[in-house]
């Protein structure tokens, strides 16, 4: 079974690289307002997109250590010509990634799935957030406007639904985030900070049930990083004041410590309060602690000094190995780690550390 299914994922990366010199016209980002519901919904004349959800979870009893959870959906248009009629030709492939963080256990556990659009094995939904593969899916309730997530993967399975607290966060300039100084490096970007989570897991024989706090990112763009840049380091952070932290920072290619991002950005959104906006000048990532995965021997700053405007942050991994090795599907090695937020020696919330290029530049 394993055997079969790692042949399905070389052969659906296979079918991307093979088609990578066909020429197809990727729609580009332009300023626009965003139309919801309109906008939660797929847009597949752009080259990639993705919805992620991502959080904390605590043991009702208090009895065990709280947990971190990902799902992820992408979206890739293919360079295959979308009026090619053939009912086999892979023009829009869905791929889906899912992780548990536990420190008790110290490894993370992740399973991920990739199928191209049609023959029921994958769809997407222009209407409204409703994507699915292989049978696990993200929806949203256009009544409610919450998420209902479930995953059936490799050693555990994961249902959750996903309410807003706060309404949706339009990042950069009413949701065009740039992401380097060329007008083609950028993407459409809004976030849904302090989703309040309820969750049933099933692993190792056992169900538990849930609760915590999340956030969802939905992005899609064509272009999106510079020709130079290695990758990015980014944090979306639910503060315990029921603040949101965005912050990254686009890292150029064989950069030093020395070496200025090609590009950073960060905003706040205090409870109730207008949505602060930093710049390039404003925002720097730097490195505290450092751990090295004994699987790729990439070397992961895992806990970050995050200055943004003139308050200083520090991220804590809930555990070192959060690694999730992604290259027969997106073609990637991340690092997507629950974390803690510290100001002024306390903590002051939690959330997601991303990070991306240290393998190998990422090309999307």
């Amino acid at each position: 079974m394993m055997q079969s299914r790692r042949f399905f994922l070389q052969a659906s990366a296979a079918l991307v690289a093979t088609q990578a010199h066909a020429q197809v016209d990727f729609a580009q980002v332009r300023p626009r307002p965003l139309v919801f519901p309109r906008d939660h919904g797929a847009h597949s004349e752009f080259r990639t997109e993705w919805w992620y959800l991502t959080g904390w979870l605590d043991d009702p009893r208090a009895s065990a250590a709280s947990i971190g959870f990902q799902i992820t959906f992408f979206r890739t248009r293919t360079t295959i010509d979308s009026a090619n009629p053939s009912a086999f030709a892979a023009k829009q492939l869905v791929i889906a990634h899912a992780a548990i963080a536990d420190p008790a256990r110290g490894r993370l556990l992740h399973d991920a799935r990739v199928a191209r659009t049609g023959f029921a094995a994958a769809s997407v939904s222009s209407e409204d957030t409703d994507i699915s593969v292989d049978r696990w899916r993200l929806v949203r309730s256009p009544q409610m406007g919450s998420y209902r997530g479930a995953v059936s993967a490799r050693g555990f399975t994961l249902e959750l639904e996903a309410q807003p607290t706060q309404p949706l966060l339009l990042q950069g300039d009413a949701g065009l985030s740039r992401k380097g100084g060329g007008a083609a490096q950028a993407s459409f970007y809004y976030s849904q900070p302090h989703l309040a989570v309820r969750a049933r897991i099933a692993r190792d024989g056992k169900v538990e049930e849930r609760s915590g706090h999340g956030w969802l990112d939905h992005e899609w763009s064509s272009t999106l990083l510079p020709a130079n840049a290695a990758g990015w380091d980014w944090i979306g952070m639910n503060l315990d004041d029921g603040s949101a932290l965005t912050a990254f920072s686009i890292r150029q290619q064989g950069a030093t410590a020395n070496v200025p991002a090609l590009h950073a950005y960060a905003s706040i959104r205090p409870r109730g309060g207008k949505l602060q906006i930093f710049d390039s000048r404003q925002v720097a990532f730097s490195t505290l602690t450092e751990w090295t995965s004994p699987g790729t021997r990439a070397i992961w700053p895992i806990a970050r000094e995050v200055r943004v405007g003139d308050r200083t942050f520090v991220t804590q991994p809930m555990m070192n190995d959060q690694e999730f090795d992604s290259r027969l599907t997106t073609g990637a090695v991340y690092w997507e780690g629950a974390s803690r937020l510290i100001e002024n020696g306390k903590t002051v919330g939690r959330g997601y550390l991303e990070m991306t290029g240290y393998v190998a530049p990422l090309r999307l």
